[in-house]
């Protein structure tokens, strides 16, 4: 077993979007679409103001997608300049503890920086403990801000 870290290719939106599923399928916002996340993905690919970053894990010469990051660049009117946005971070059920969310997230980290990006920032489900606790032990704050949204289609 070898797990490599790496960007996203055409190839990998199919699982990525697999992902996705089990992601929005424990968020109370979301729920699965593999058209629109297919969709989204294909949009992002070819953006160099986005990451989207990938664990692979490969046994026996097979390479199997295990988990997945993306961020967008920003520009923060408070920070004055570019931020990064981590809009998703998810890694297969049995990959879970080993090590993959710390190493996407540091990739994250890694890729902002080279752009000058000041901040990071995501959202998680309030409901989603095991991950709200992951977030504490990377080191990531919560802020009082609260996020609002409008959906602009019927």
């Amino acid at each position: 077993m070898s797990i490599k870290f790496r960007p996203a290719q055409l190839a990998d939106v199919p699982a990525i979007a697999t992902l996705l599923a089990s992601l929005f399928a424990i968020e109370q916002d979301f729920s699965p679409d593999p058209a629109r996340q297919i969709a989204a993905l294909k949009l992002m690919l070819p953006r160099e103001d986005i990451l989207l970053w990938v664990a692979e894990e490969t046994l026996e010469g097979e390479a199997e997608v295990v988990g997945f990051c993306s961020v967008q660049c920003l520009i923060s009117t408070a920070e004055g300049g570019p931020v990064g946005l981590i809009e998703d971070v998810v890694v297969a059920e049995g990959w879970r503890a080993a090590g993959i969310g710390q190493r996407l997230l540091e990739g994250a980290e890694a890729w902002a920086r080279r752009r000058g990006c000041s901040r990071l920032q995501l959202l998680a489900d309030e409901g989603n403990l095991p991950a709200l606790d992951f977030y504490r032990r990377q080191g990531w704050q919560q802020t009082r801000l609260r996020n609002w949204r409008r959906l602009l289609r019927d």
